[in-house]
This record gives C-alpha cells, structure tokens and sequence, in this order.
C-alpha cells in the first residue's frame, strides 16, 4: 500500500487581507509585526504570530510601498505622489513630502536617520522624518535619476536605484553628490526587483553572474515567468525568489544552487519577507496583471514557519584526492 501524502500547506493565511493587489509586506526589524500596502490604498499592520489587524490607514490613492521606523511607526509610497509618515498606535498619518508623480518606493536608512523615496517623476529624495511636518522642513535633497524609479535597495549606507531603462545606480549616503557607481543591467528586461546582500559586500564585476528561473519548458516552448519579489533570510544569507508562476524558490547564491521550491501558491508572488530571526516568511500571493486583466484568485498573504533545511547552505562535498 503505497501512503500519499498532502502537499505542503502553503503557511497559515492572514485574515482581513487587502481587498485589491498587494504591492509589498515588510516585517518589522523588532517584532513579528508586518507592515503590508496595497492597491486598495490601505496600509495594513499585522501581528504576524497572532494572525491579528491591528491597523488599517487610509491613503489617497494606491500604495506602492511601505516600511517600518520602529514597532510604533513606519513611512508608506503613494501613487498620489505622496510620502506619509504613520503612527500606528494613535491610528494618525501625517504627509512628510512629495513628488511630481506616484512614489514607487520607499526605504528608512538606520545608519543616515533619513526616509529614501524613489519616484515615476525621475527623482530620488531624502528626507528628515525628526523635521517639523512640511515639505520645506524635511527635504535634505533631491537627486535626479536617468529613468522612473522601479526599486531601492538599502544596506548600511549603500543604496541600489534600479530605474526603467535597465539602469542601476550605486550611492553611499554618506555622499549623495553623484553615484559612486553607474551600471546597465546585464538583465534583458525591466528590473522589478532589486536587494543588496544583508552583509554589505559587493562582488566584483567579474563576478557577476546569471541564472534561469521561474519558468517551465510546455509542448517544447520555454515559458518564461516575471520575477518580482527577492527576499535575503537574515541568518544565512540565503535569498528566496517569488514570480508570476506562483512558486517561491529558495536559492544559495554563493553556490548557485536551488536549496528549496515551496508548494504552489494560488497565483503571482507579488512579495515577500523574512522576520528578523529568519523563522517566518511572509507570502504576498496576488495577482500583478502580468496577463492584463482576467479572472484570478483573491489576494492573500500567507505566513509560513521555515525549516532550517529550506534556508541554510549545504556544505560543499569535495571528492577524495587518490591515493
């Protein structure tokens, strides 16, 4: 008698998601709060381990991103070209700027004290969040990019800009005058996604390298799926990948290897994020309209337990020399 076992739960699903798609979820870097914005112009916290809301704050148009100051605050990106800042426990928001179009990003900088914003308006912008409310009294500066702002990427005082038009810009905070590096992506199309490893390196130019992904071979035809989401697990180093096929891959890029596929999920991984001990991986399981509009399953987020086996390295096996 041969045992079948079910698939794998794709985690436990958060209730009271949002009621239209996701555009990112962050947990926080102190708690198992998870901050999540929307197209419905919500942002959402939860508390993760509880599966509980614990607030809903209206925007003015669709957010595009949000993130945590701390477990009391966090800043959102609005497609109506405003950057607010959030308390959560007194359920206010105030405006801390804006752009001449929708912010497509946002990050807060631990090491600089200072909001990063990127825009469709081709600019990035920094801003002091411990300034009076006012754009004049936040703004620290403005700097122009080459294309639309599509993602930020920020580890101690490095910042990665991915634009339309494949571009890449490399800035250390501490000197925003100009890039410390100008780079074309060596991808062929539109970067959707970028992240700095969480030690800070920077690997050479020669050692770049490509892999293929989130795709599948179909009646001799290479399907080939959008990637949207990356996410690094805080303990080792290891990163997951979420695409428009559904599947969330855990990847060791040091040695350019799959560790892990997770079960299918209802439709697009539009993103993703690991807690701050790596225990918990949040899943934005939305459609992102890759197809144009159609029929698809409700937006949802999934929150899963991980399994040392899925994230950690496997030791390089060396053959024995001969005797």
């Amino acid at each position: 008698m041969t045992t079948v076992h079910p698939p794998p739960a794709p985690g436990r699903e958060l209730s009271s998601p949002p009621t239209d798609g996701i555009s990112n979820l962050r947990f926080s870097n102190h708690s198992d709060h998870l901050l999540v914005s929307s197209w419905d112009k919500t942002v959402r916290l939860y508390d993760a381990s509880a599966n509980s809301l614990r607030g809903e704050f209206m925007h003015g148009g669709p957010v595009l991103d949000c993130c945590f100051h701390d477990d009391s605050s966090g800043f959102s990106a609005s497609a109506d070209n405003t950057v607010r800042r959030i308390v959560f426990n007194h359920g206010k928001e105030d405006i801390l700027g804006r752009h001449d179009a929708p912010v497509r990003c946002v990050e807060y900088s631990y090491a600089a004290g200072q909001v990063i914003t990127g825009s469709w308006d081709k600019t990035l912008k920094c801003w002091d969040p411990r300034g009076a409310s006012g754009q004049e009294r936040t703004l620290v500066g403005t700097y122009p990019q080459p294309e639309r702002v599509y993602s930020l990427s920020l580890v101690g005082n490095r910042l990665v800009v991915a634009t339309a038009g494949r571009h890449v810009n490399v800035y250390d905070l501490r000197n925003m005058s100009q890039p410390e590096q100008r780079r074309e992506s060596s991808l062929k199309y539109q970067t959707r996604c970028v992240r700095c490893y969480p030690n800070g390196t920077e690997a050479s130019q020669a050692k770049k390298y490509a892999f293929k992904c989130h795709r599948k071979s179909e009646a001799g035809r290479d399907i080939v799926y959008p990637v949207n989401a990356i996410a690094f697990h805080p303990v080792y180093g290891t990163f997951a990948t979420g695409g428009c096929d559904g599947f969330v891959n855990v990847w060791d890029g040091n040695n350019k290897k799959r560790l892990y596929q997770y079960s299918k999920y209802p439709t697009s991984i539009a993103a993703l994020s690991f807690s701050r001990d790596g225990r918990l991986l949040a899943v934005a399981s939305s459609y992102t309209f890759e197809e144009g509009e159609k029929p698809h399953e409700p937006d949802a987020i999934f929150v899963r337990s991980v399994n040392e086996i899925e994230v950690k390295p496997k030791p390089k096996v060396y053959p024995n020399p001969p005797a």
